[in-house]
């Protein structure tokens, strides 16, 4: 599998798609977190790393890491699951770990005939470095495309993000790995895949200013071009390989950087996605940095970048509980600027199993939710890495572990 993120892979995956999602109203309830469905580990999937798509009737879409019946790979290939809003749960597809895929990281989409389309990361072989696939309502899986089919992995290697449509319905995305081979391994590429399967590279990183090592879902501005963060690269070497960019890619395949992480405390080494409001300010998020002198000093940062560059730290987690700690996921806003998201880790005096937060427009942070690990606990939910999507009074998401002996995860409603 990727050796990108080797460092991080027992504590941080896939990034979220962080854009507002409307969705239906739901009855009043008491306040706090409702767990709407636990993973077993088994038929139906486990381990939710990205955060959810939800259709006009409140159904609900996702991808588990592992679990399914699917027995090439250890704890099971993962699952693109169907929940529907009072918390029913059907497999719409189950990986087999074959040439159809194995462990999906990132979100699915849909396009308007109810068709989901992901990406899996790659299985336990040497042979399987990722697909792009679709799921037909009828649950007939088909791989639009299957990376490094060639030795020199120039198509990419490992994607991590979830997909976006342009507005030719085509589909855009990024690998970890592949591409130009200044890295070890391929510094990652963004690509397209036409409804037919035919992929292109749209830019491949060449691990300098440039960037590396993208991890996220792109953002497209509904002109053509995208903005997207690459976890390694950029001009400063205090990190290991970079301390990563935020870039512009526009519909030709020019690539800009239009910020580069200085490891201090602007932050570091970023995750999630981005998301841009009005003015063209970009808001996204740092896993590391924040409190200055070295990458991995602080918990991670949440930050604007101005249209001219300029970037501004909203918000700086400390890790003193329960503030949060280490931010893997973007953000996604409501109608007044207001910021929501998730920190893997931070949370409780008796575990540091992550949070939901909210920010306010003039950088106040609250803890909306700290995920508890205690035995007995219904909320026993903890290690949100997926980010929250709302409907203005409610926000959805995923942790990728649960509360006794169900370790596999959990889809989760909160009040905000």
């Amino acid at each position: 599998m990727n050796g990108v993120l080797d460092p991080l892979r027992a504590s941080v995956t896939g990034a979220a798609l962080a854009c507002a999602v409307m969705l239906p109203a739901s009855g009043a309830e008491a306040k706090g977190v409702h767990i709407l469905y636990t993973f077993t580990g088994g038929s139906d999937g486990g381990v939710p790393y990205d955060s959810l798509y939800v259709d006009q009737s409140g159904n609900f879409y996702g991808t588990t890491y592992q679990g399914g019946t699917g027995t090439a790979c250890s704890g099971g290939c993962g699952t693109v699951f169907k929940l529907t809003p009072d918390g029913m749960e059907t497999v719409l597809y189950s990986f087999q770990g074959g040439s159809d895929g194995a462990y999906p990281m990132a979100a699915v989409i849909a396009d308007g005939k109810g068709n989901l389309y992901g990406v899996t990361e790659g299985a336990d072989t040497v042979t399987d470095f990722g697909t792009v696939f679709r799921i037909a309502p009828d649950g007939t899986e088909t791989v639009l495309h299957a990376f490094c089919s060639s030795r020199n992995c120039k198509d990419g290697a490992y994607p991590q993000g979830g997909l976006v449509f342009d507005q030719q319905g085509d589909l855009y995305g990024t690998t970890t790995e592949g591409g130009s081979k200044t890295c070890s391994g391929g510094c990652g590429t963004v690509f397209r895949v036409t409804s037919k399967g035919r992929e292109s590279v749209v830019y491949s990183f060449q691990g300098g200013s440039d960037g590396s090592a993208p991890t996220a879902t792109l953002f497209p501005d509904g002109k053509g071009n995208f903005f997207g963060t690459t976890f390694q690269g950029g001009v400063h070497q205090r990190c290991l390989g970079g301390c990563g960019t935020v870039f512009e890619l526009t519909a030709g395949g020019t690539e800009s950087v239009i910020y580069a992480f200085k490891a201090g405390h602007d932050g570091c080494s970023p995750l999630g996605n981005v998301i841009t409001d009005k003015n063209g300010n970009i808001y996204g998020t740092t896993y590391y940095g924040g409190g200055g002198g070295k990458c991995d000093a602080g918990c991670g940062t949440v930050f604007k970048v101005a249209s001219g560059g300029g970037e501004t730290v909203l918000h700086a987690f400390t890790g003193h509980k329960p503030d949060g700690c280490d931010v893997a996921a973007g953000v996604i806003a409501d109608k007044t600027g207001t910021l929501y998201g998730t920190t893997a880790y931070g949370g409780t005096k008796s575990c540091y199993c992550g949070i939901v937060f909210k920010l306010d427009p003039d950088g106040t942070e609250t803890v909306l939710h700290a995920f508890p690990f205690s035995g007995g606990n219904i909320d026993g939910a903890y290690v949100p890495f997926g980010g929250v999507i709302a409907d203005g009074r409610k926000l959805y998401g995923t942790t990728d572990g649960a509360n006794g002996r169900l370790g596999y995860g959990v889809v989760y409603r909160l009040d905000k």
